[in-house]
């Protein structure tokens, strides 16, 4: 008996050796690269549900419930986060709370070129100027109520192959911090992973390499900004922070997009795509729904490019 009690206290006290780390996230993304780096090592809950926005999402009990057993708590800034986060760490004092936009620079959102040129007319010379810099900026932008130092910024950085590098190599010192046991074989894991970052941004330059500097692509939401700065093109946002574009501002869209020879206006499954289908009618293009969201990350960045070059 006595026998019998030790050995279920050393199988006891193996397992919690070997238990696996509790993660939550906020996005699919998220999830995706968590699962890489911990394989499984980890357990990730998502908080974010297929088909829902990251701008307006509310978790359900289920989902708090989760939160309550969490070791860590992947953030990444987006907007729900702004509401919740501080919720989420009432619920659970001992989850630790990682940002993994950490070490990475944001886009500032800018206005869409039409609303700038309209608000000139009744600006001075000074904030003149300064519109006029971001009017340069403005296809970079993405809707987000969050605002750091007067500014609001782009929470899409995961968009962009050279972030998500930073991303992940948090989740691997994250990891590794908090299992320590087992550092080699996220570093393994986060090694490999980093070569298939590399060939994706491999690919992505091989299919853009003949366009010009600067090509433009349509999206309603702006939530490409990272990836157009990375590879030199330019987003036309037919969203602006959060609304329609009225009727004025379609027939510019409309104009702007025959004389950019756009070839396809790109809409996520988030949000409605009425404007965007109007637009592509009137230009004679098509509507691919290609959403930031997509937990395929690699292969939807590669298509993504794949439509912009028209291949």
């Amino acid at each position: 008996m006595f026998k019998k009690l030790i050995l279920t206290g050393i199988t006891g006290f193996a397992s919690l050796l070997s238990a696996n780390i509790d993660v939550v996230v906020s996005i699919l993304p998220q999830k995706t690269f968590v699962e890489e780096i911990g394989q499984d090592k980890v357990n990730v809950s998502l908080m974010v549900k297929p088909g829902n926005s990251p701008h307006t999402y509310e978790p359900k009990p289920s989902q708090m419930k989760q939160i309550s057993k969490a070791d860590l708590y992947f953030s990444i800034d987006v907007e729900f986060e702004h509401v919740w986060l501080e919720k989420f760490k009432s619920q659970n004092k001992q989850m630790k709370v990682i940002d993994l936009s950490k070490g990475i620079t944001k886009l500032p959102m800018g206005k869409h070129s039409h609303e700038e040129e309209h608000e000139h007319k009744d600006e001075h010379e000074h904030e003149h100027e300064h519109e006029h810099e971001h009017e340069h900026e403005a296809e970079h932008s993405a809707y987000d109520d969050h605002e750091h130092e007067g500014e609001t910024l782009d929470p899409h950085v995961w968009t962009n192959t050279s972030n998500v590098k930073i991303i992940v190599k948090n989740i691997y010192q994250t990891l590794s911090k908090e299992d320590p046991e087992n550092q080699e074989y996220y570093k393994a894991n986060y090694e490999k992973f980093m070569s298939k970052i590399n060939n994706t941004d491999k690919k992505i330059k091989e299919l853009l390499k003949d366009l010009p500097k600067d090509t433009k692509f349509m999206v309603f939401h702006p939530a490409w900004g990272y990836f157009a700065k990375q590879y030199g093109l330019k987003q036309i946002a037919i969203e602006s922070g959060g609304k329609n574009p009225k009727p004025r501002q379609l027939a510019h869209l409309i104009e702007e997009a025959k004389e950019e020879k756009v070839t396809a206006v790109f809409t996520a499954p988030e949000f409605s795509d009425k404007a965007a289908k109007q637009i592509a009618k009137e230009v004679g293009i098509p509507v691919i729904k290609v959403s930031p969201l997509n937990p395929q990350w690699s292969k939807n960045l590669i298509r993504l490019a794949k439509a912009i070059a028209n291949k």
